[in-house]
């Protein structure tokens, strides 16, 4: 498992990249230029962050996505726009397709030399905690991307500029913060990947018994090193996150099977179903037999 700091690197003449995937988040391509493409190691499948600001559409698939301390199921159409340094994963259930663009915009980038830019300043403040987009604001950004994705040069950042002008002046119920605060991870820190193995671990055996000593073992820290990096690297304790973790999967199998609660907390990882219960009324505000008509109303 490699540092979870993903370095980005911008093709020759470009001061943003455009990625592009159609099954796997690990097969990338970067998109030089119309009919002209570079292949990419993809890092969007496990934990990492870097200090380029990212926008990432999902136009197909589905799965759970982690922005900071977030961690909410999501599908097709999924649109977000990311800060810097702002830890992200996407694990999905199957193949997916979808488009990225990543930049680096620092303080003396010639970008802010022109004053009409400086309006984006606060959109990357925000962007610190993750911004979900939808509505209109979302649909004429995807179509932006699209525009992005088959142009060159000039008119090519062009686009990128209106992209962000449309997205900075986007009403605030269409632009959702996720994260419930911001991250300021050190490229530097000597513990990125142990957290990165971790994070991994719990991903892939939540559903079972999750013992710290195993955690540990997979991080190869002492238990109050991993209890203080594993928070302030997730924002949740070790505990907490593989909570989340069953509860969106059981979200999951309320919307899309016919099992029973008990046996969907149960498969889920949940020891005891009354906890299950109390955890997802208070997340959710509702129960999870209410919760399963209302997305099956949704589906009619």
């Amino acid at each position: 498992m490699k540092a979870i700091r993903e370095k980005v690197e911008l093709p020759e003449g470009h001061s943003f990249r455009v990625l592009r995937w159609a099954k796997s988040l690990r097969d990338v391509e970067c998109l030089i230029a119309p009919g002209r493409t570079l292949p990419v190691q993809g890092e969007g499948n496990h934990w990492h962050f870097h200090k380029e600001m990212e926008l990432t559409l999902f136009t197909g698939g589905e799965g759970t996505r982690f922005v900071g301390d977030s961690i909410v199921t999501f599908g097709a159409g999924d649109l977000v726009l990311l800060g810097e340094r702002l830890p992200h994963h996407w694990h999905t259930s199957g193949a997916s397709s979808g488009l990225s663009i990543q930049w680096h915009f620092p303080e003396s980038h010639p970008v802010w030399a022109f004053p009409e830019n400086l309006e984006l300043r606060e959109l990357f403040k925000q962007a610190e905690r993750g911004l979900h987009l939808r509505g209109d604001t979302a649909t004429e950004i995807t179509g932006l991307m699209f525009e992005i994705a088959k142009s060159k040069g000039a008119g090519q950042l062009a686009t990128l500029l209106r992209l962000l002008s449309v997205v900075s002046e986007a009403p605030a119920a269409e632009l959702t913060p996720l994260s419930s605060r911001s991250f300021t991870l050190s490229a530097e820190s000597h513990y990125q990947k142990a957290i990165s193995k971790s994070v991994q671990h719990l991903v892939a055996n939540f559903r079972e018994e999750v013992r710290l000593g195993d955690l540990l073992k997979v991080s190869g820290l002492s238990r109050p090193t991993f209890a203080r990096q594993f928070k302030q690297h997730s924002g949740h304790s070790f505990s907490a996150f593989v909570n989340q973790l069953r509860l969106q999967a059981a979200r999951r199998e309320l919307r899309d099977s016919e099992r029973g609660v008990l046996d969907i907390a149960l498969a889920c990882g949940f020891a005891q179903v009354t906890f299950f219960n109390r955890l997802f009324l208070r997340e959710m505000g509702c129960t999870p037999s209410e919760y399963r008509r209302k997305q099956r109303r949704k589906g009619r």
